[in-house]
């Protein structure tokens, strides 16, 4: 073999990292064949592998911005913990405080009769094993004697425990509540910010699981700290009164601690995150639920149960995952943790209280040991205290486990709290507005909106209108996922001025009725309206409240404010009366009937019901979406007729044209952006509109005319003028037949 042979060998065997045995005997196809699948190969690999481009790499770091970090015991925690803890127990005199500071109380009083029980326990033993009757009877009768405090005592711990949980949560609901329906904010954390998916279970199963954890780790850490310390005293006190060597046992026991605390700790599963995804999935399995029942309905009507089983399986199996998932890490740290706290603790306790016993030749008093009996007392003495010990030392080191949970509950109530105070300020995130793709380029929505970290910024300014009139000033209408609808939109609505809504669907016309509510924030530009109480909005679907037939009326009145304001069932029937619904008094058996309205009133009767609260209401203004859409004409007539007698400036969004006559100017949304003002010919546009609707009938039937036209010229073997003209039927066909 030549030189150059052999050098080629090697290079080939260091480049395809085999050796030159192999290349010598597989010969050049091995070679080639080594060489692609080495070489070429991964090079051919990487080629075709696809690039992420720079939209998705953008997306990828906006979800790992937004990306929730999971819950532990940091200094977040702490600082939450805190503001949450300054809610519950606000002073030093409030009903929490008390309760607190009793169960402390009961919790050291446990802790010293613990100590006496285990000494009582001693000399009972020493007495039966010296066989003496007589004090054996009297420490029987203050084992009994003892027992009711301790009893009393051990129940009303728990019953403590559980009040101070109950007024913890009382307190931190009422907060959360106050914040919950201040400023419209159920409406905006659900619609307007994205970050709180569940707020009904925040409010209810989270508030819950923080507060019972709080008021248990308190007693499960107070108890067995105060425990470890006074019986450690004791057992060391113990020992020594033996004569016997005090200091290593406590140092024995004090090493076998941290050695397993050391140990659970770098081995504990992250259960506050997993415990606060169990949680976040309980929420979204309610919510399925809920939206189950909520569109019963429909679901029905579209025979969609098996979609709708597919989702709430679904949505079931995903927290059966996560549980077990949590079942399975706590199955071996359990394991393990018996295993070091039971046995390794046992062994270790054994040790402990033998080496007083073996070390020593004295009783407690100094003198030659008593014998069987004095070392039996020490025995089940320094036993007893030793298992209360090693009970408080185990509490508390599983309490960290504990504290992790607790971490999870404080980060979704804190989080909660944050959200709610957030909406307040008007401070929305919607993390879906960053990290999905873009509906509008990036360059219309910079025109109109001003961004920081990702969310607009409201620049709008709003203030209220003394004499009435809604002046909106180059306001831009704009989604919650800041879709921008219409760019700028200026116009003036006085009293008396009633307004015609119309454009196709998505235009903005209900959403302009929700800036002028105040739901939606005013991004730019400037709008002065009225006080809120003086806009009443009906939806298309009104809402029926739980209560009489007299609060669908007065709703959101009560019946005392009804009275306050000078109104009785009389004025009530009167107002039934202008929406046809005065039949309903008798049908549902009275004013104060109380019954499931929103499913035994049908939608025309709670359509009108609506209306009937305009009336009770007499606001200035009232927003009208569709509200009567499945209302006949005639009474539809003489309720937009009623409001107007009664001096209501309606705004109005239909597609009806027999409600053109009731209104005076006309806003017309194209659906891209732009918009038209003007008065409104009620009369001349109804004619125009019979005109349209004329053409478009005789137009429609002109193809059809055509197709016989061609087949009589066929029969008739005769040409005609209009068949070879194409011009007709084409545009016969191109001709829009709607609005």
């Amino acid at each position: 073999m030549t030189n150059a042979a052999s050098k080629l060998i090697r290079e080939t065997s260091l480049r395809l990292n085999v050796s030159e045995a192999t290349v010598t005997r597989g010969g050049m196809s091995l070679v080639v064949a080594l060489y692609i699948y080495k070489i070429i190969y991964p090079k051919i690999k990487e080629l075709c592998k696809v690039q992420p481009t720079k939209e998705q790499l953008e997306a990828a770091k906006n979800e790992a911005k937004y990306k929730k970090k999971g819950p532990t015991v940091n200094k977040e925690f702490f600082v939450q913990l805190k503001k949450l803890v300054k809610i519950v127990i606000p002073t030093v005199w409030c009903k929490s405080s008390i309760i607190l500071f009793i169960h402390t109380v009961t919790l050291i009083a446990r802790t010293f009769l613990s100590i006496y029980v285990a000494q009582l326990e001693g000399r009972v033993v020493k007495y039966i094993v010296r066989k003496d009757v007589a004090k054996f009877a009297l420490m029987m009768t203050k084992w009994i004697t003892i027992a009711i405090p301790a009893t009393f005592v051990n129940s009303m711990i728990r019953f403590l425990e559980s009040h101070l949980a109950l007024t913890f949560r009382t307190r931190l609901t009422r907060y959360s509540y106050d914040l919950y329906f201040k400023n419209q904010c159920y409406y905006r954390v659900s619609n307007l910010d994205g970050r709180l998916e569940n707020a009904d279970h925040c409010l209810t199963e989270d508030i819950m699981a923080f507060t019972s954890s709080v008021a248990h780790l308190y007693s499960h850490i107070t108890k067995p700290l105060l425990d470890s310390l006074l019986i450690t005293y004791s057992l060391a006190s113990l020992a020594r009164s033996r004569g016997g060597a005090s200091l290593p046992g406590p140092a024995l026991g004090t090493l076998v601690v941290m050695i397993t605390g050391r140990i659970l700790r770098r081995v504990s599963p992250k259960f506050g995150t997993l415990v606060a995804e169990e949680a976040h999935r309980k929420g979204y399995l309610r919510a399925v639920h809920s939206r189950i029942i909520t569109n019963a309905e429909e679901i029905a009507f579209y025979g969609g149960h098996k979609v709708e089983l597919g989702i709430l399986q679904q949505a079931y199996q995903s927290l059966v995952h996560q549980m077990g998932v949590i079942f399975n890490k706590r199955l071996w740290y359990i394991m393990l943790e018996q295993f070091l706290m039971k046995y390794v603790w046992s062994g270790a306790g054994m040790i402990m209280v033998s080496i007083p016993l073996l070390t020593s030749t004295k009783n407690e008093s100094g003198e030659t040991d008593g014998g069987v009996s004095e070392r039996t007392q020490y025995f089940t003495t320094a036993k007893n205290m030793l298992v209360s010990g090693a009970d408080a030392v185990e509490r508390l080191l599983t309490s960290y486990k504990e504290i992790v949970e607790l971490a999870g509950y404080t980060a979704r109530v804190g989080n909660m709290l944050q959200v709610f105070e957030d909406v307040q300020k008007g401070r929305y995130k919607r993390p879906t507005v960053i990290m999905d793709g873009e509906q509008q380029p990036e360059r219309e929505r910079s025109a109109i909106l001003s961004f920081s970290n990702g969310m607009p910024i409201i620049n709008g300014i709003v203030t209220e209108s003394i004499d009435g009139t809604i002046i909106i000033e180059n306001v831009p209408i704009v989604t919650p996922n800041c879709d921008v609808v219409v760019p700028t939109l200026t116009l003036t609505v006085r009293p008396l001025m009633h307004l015609l809504i119309t454009g196709p669907n998505g235009c903005g016309k209900s959403s302009l009725f929700r800036i002028l509510s105040g739901l939606w924030p005013v991004y730019s530009g400037h709008l002065q309206k009225p006080v809120t109480s003086d806009m009443f909005y009906i939806p298309q679907r009104p809402y029926m409240s739980v209560g009489t037939l007299r609060d669908q009326v007065t709703y959101p009145d009560s019946y005392e404010d009804m009275k306050n304001k000078g109104l009785t069932d009389d004025n009530l029937l009167n107002i039934l009366c202008i929406v046809n619904l005065q039949n309903l008094v008798i049908r549902e058996g009275g004013w104060d009937a109380i019954q499931d309205w929103k499913d035994v009133l049908s939608g025309g009767e709670k359509q009108r019901m609506g209306v009937a609260r305009l009336f009770y209401h007499k606001p200035q203004y009232a927003l009208l979406d569709e509200c009567t859409s499945a209302v006949s004409i005639d009474v539809e007539g003489q309720m937009y007729q009623a409001a107007k007698d009664h001096g209501i400036t309606l705004l109005t969004i239909t597609h009806r044209p027999t409600l053109w006559k009731f209104h005076t100017h006309l806003l017309q949304f194209d659906g891209e952006g732009g918009w038209k003002f003007d008065r409104l010919d009620s009369e001349k546009r109804l004619g125009l509109k019979e005109e349209k609707q004329h053409l478009e009938s005789l137009l429609s039937d002109i193809p059809t005319k055509m197709e016989r036209l061609k087949e009589l010229c066929s029969i008739l073997g005769e040409d005609s003028l209009l068949v070879e003209d194409t011009a007709l039927p084409d545009l016969a066909n191109d001709t829009a037949l709607s609005d």
